[in-house]
């Protein structure tokens, strides 16, 4: 909770990719509050207040995980909504010549995108955004791991990075202040 909420105003790309992690610490922990709090609430040096709140936290993401079905494989909703939000962002970007240096990134990233679902079952693909968001993922589960990262990976994580970056730094830009605020208002006066 106490680090998802920093992510969250911080980096929205890092937000999404921790909540993975956490809804797959969930799935390993079989859903259990008790192996969570043992495996990792228990680490928290924190007043009784802020561990009520946090083991509050992590037992709803629970209840939601069960509601929704994903106690196997998946992503939560409220995940699934970060990256509306930032598909949505995305085409806007897209879409507007006031940011040509965002479509650029996007440019340089796409062969990667292409070649990343050309490995990918046709069953299992998705929108360019998350494909990007799976590679980094995967890539850092296999960080974590200790298993090599071929070159040609490497590569296309550091291109895939930079452009996600690109993306949460307009998000977070937007958040603090709408970017496309005066298209909104140009429309509605047409």
């Amino acid at each position: 909770m106490i680090i998802s909420q920093a992510k969250r105003r911080e980096n929205i790309a890092e937000y999404l990719l921790y909540m993975w992690q956490v809804e797959d610490i969930m799935r390993a922990s079989n859903l259990d509050i008790d192996k969570i709090k043992s495996a990792i609430i228990d680490r928290y040096d924190v007043d009784d207040v802020t561990r009520k709140a946090i083991i509050d936290w992590w037992e709803g993401l629970i209840m939601m995980m069960k509601h929704e079905g994903k106690q196997q494989a998946g992503h939560l909703q409220i995940n699934k909504n970060v990256l509306i939000r930032l598909n949505d962002l995305h085409a806007q970007l897209m879409q507007s010549p006031k940011y040509p240096e965002y479509g650029a990134e996007f440019y340089k990233t796409l062969p990667f995108i292409v070649e990343l679902r050309a490995k990918t079952p046709v069953e299992q693909q998705c929108d360019e955004l998350e494909t990007c968001f799976n590679a980094l993922y995967g890539t850092l589960m296999l960080k974590l791991q200790g298993k090599e990262v071929s070159r040609g990976t490497q590569e296309a994580i550091k291109q895939i990075s930079h452009f996600i970056a690109t993306l949460a730094a307009y998000y977070k830009k937007n958040e603090e202040s709408p970017l496309f605020a005066d298209d909104l208002a140009n429309n509605n006066n047409e």
